[in-house]
C-alpha cells in the first residue's frame, strides 16, 4: 500500500481525505510496527478502493493466453465529459472548464488503476507551447479534478521525479503547469520548454483546478 501511495503521489492523510474515509483508516493498516491493524473484509474492499486497486476474492483466475479476452460492454466504460475551454501552455486562456461539447469513452478498470474516480474526471484541451516536448499545442488532457492540494516539499538534489501538472486558475486564466510549492508562501509554476523561466507566485493568487492525469495527441505529418 505504501508503495501505491507514492505512485498516486499521496500521503495517507490526502488518500483518506479523498476518499472521504475517516483519519486514520488506512494509517492503522499501513503502519509499520507490532500495533498494525488487520483489515477485515470490508475495510480492505474500501481500502482497496480508495487507492485505485482489484480487490478480488474467488476461484483461481485462468491466465491462459490463448482464450479469448472477455467482451466489453457498455458498462466498462464511463464517459468522461469533454469542456470547450482550453487550458493554454502559455499566459493562461480567459476561460474556465464549464461547457461541456462532448464525452469521450474510458474505461472503467483503467480509470481504477490510475486512482480517477469518473465523476472527478474532466477533459480539455491545451493551447500554446510552454509544456512542449510533453504536452503538445491541441493536446487532449484529463484532469482529475479531486487533487486540488499542492503539498509543501523542498526539491533537494536527489529528487528524481518531475513535479506533477496541473491545471490552474490565474487572474481568471486558465493554464497548465507543473507545480512546486516548496514553502507554505511560495509556489512554482514550471514550464518543460526551456524557453519559458520559472513563475514564483503566492498560493493564495492561483486556484488548483485538478491533476493532470493523463495526454493524448493524434499525430500529424
Amino acid at each position: 500500500m505504501i508503495r501505491r501511495l507514492g505512485e498516486l503521489g499521496l500521503n495517507v492523510n490526502q488518500a483518506e481525505m479523498r476518499a472521504h474515509l475517516p483519519q486514520g483508516y488506512i494509517r492503522g493498516v499501513v503502519r509499520d510496527d507490532e500495533k498494525r491493524a488487520v483489515p477485515n473484509i470490508e475495510k480492505a474492499r474500501r481500502i482497496s478502493e480508495a487507492l485505485g486497486l482489484e480487490f478480488y476474492i474467488g476461484p483461481p483466475r485462468d491466465h491462459d493466453e490463448t482464450s479469448s479476452p472477455p467482451v466489453a460492454t457498455e458498462d466498462d466504460f464511463a464517459r468522461i465529459p469533454l469542456h470547450a475551454a482550453f487550458l493554454a501552455a502559455g499566459d493562461g486562456a480567459e476561460n474556465g472548464i464549464e461547457q461541456i461539447v462532448d464525452y469521450l469513452a474510458f474505461r472503467r478498470d483503467w480509470l481504477r488503476r490510475i486512482g480517477v474516480a469518473p465523476g472527478n474526471a474532466a477533459l480539455a484541451r491545451v493551447d500554446g507551447e510552454s509544456m512542449q516536448p510533453s504536452i503538445w499545442h491541441g493536446d487532449m488532457v484529463m484532469v482529475d479534478r479531486s487533487q486540488i492540494e499542492i503539498p509543501v516539499r523542498a526539491r533537494t538534489t536527489e529528487s528524481r521525479h518531475r513535479s506533477p501538472v496541473y491545471a490552474l486558475l490565474e487572474d481568471g486564466r486558465a493554464r497548465v503547469k507543473r507545480l512546486e510549492r516548496p514553502t507554505d508562501d511560495q509556489l512554482v509554476l514550471i514550464s518543460d520548454n526551456p524557453e519559458y523561466a520559472p513563475q514564483f507566485v503566492h498560493p493564495g493568487t492561483v486556484s488548483v483546478i485538478g491533476k493532470v492525469v493523463w495526454w493524448g495527441h493524434t499525430a500529424r505529418e
